[in-house]
């Protein structure tokens, strides 16, 4: 198995699953003509995360690490329409790409994009949200998931993608400080008695990575 292997599968179920979105295409354009790094989540786990906070019936979500708006846009489309989403973002140039493509998606009211460090916005919150998702840099998730639990009610759904780090963090290496963010995530995750999660492998067009799932309990 190569990653010409995972391209083949991966188009051939987008093919049959998930049809052309000219707002999500829109803002894949958008963010490659803008500069933006290419580490959006592929479509397929954006229909993911749409399905599952569909599933919980979300009428909050939060998002920590916007970048573009790709994976905001998925999640906004589960909510309600009185459903709210605040989405952090540090970089100001990122977030103005982000509410663009949200406004030619036509979800601007229903989502607010707040600028700043998102260990300096976190805090200025006020839940509970019903899943939240986080995408930001590797070396904070620890804290963010924090954050995210406080702001969580039993019920509430936390996912956290990047965990997998090209099987990077199954080595405890002190100088690979992404892995040792993911590393230091799941040691939290491990002791918490509030939270039922497990970890998943992925491969695809993204290559070899994956994602962790996080349940709230009482």
């Amino acid at each position: 198995m190569n990653q010409d292997v995972w391209n083949a599968v991966e188009q051939y179920f987008d093919g049959l699953l998930i049809p052309a979105d000219p707002a999500l295409d829109a803002a894949v354009r958008a963010s490659e003509d803008a500069g933006l790094p290419s580490i959006a989540v592929a479509a397929n786990q954006g229909k993911l995360l749409h399905l599952m906070a569909t599933m919980v019936g979300a009428r909050s979500i939060l998002e920590v690490g916007t970048l573009g708006g790709y994976s905001t846009i998925w999640l906004a489309r589960a909510l309600p329409e009185d459903g709210r989403l605040v989405t952090l973002e540090a970089d100001a140039k990122h977030a103005a790409v982000a509410e663009a493509n949200l406004a030619t998606a036509g979800l601007s009211e229903r989502v607010e994009v707040r600028v700043g460090r998102a260990l300096d916005t976190l805090p200025q919150l006020s839940g509970p949200f019903d899943l939240t998702f986080i995408d930001a840099d590797k070396e904070n998730n620890a804290e963010y998931f924090r954050w995210a639990l406080q702001l969580s009610r039993p019920g509430s759904v936390i996912i956290v993608d990047n965990v997998v780090r090209a099987g990077r963090v199954a080595r405890d290496d002190p100088s690979d400080s992404a892995a040792q963010g993911v590393r230091r995530l799941h040691e939290f995750i491990s002791a918490e008695p509030r939270v039922d999660a497990t970890a998943l492998q992925t491969v695809g067009g993204k290559g070899y990575d994956g994602l962790t799932i996080a349940l709230v309990g009482s």
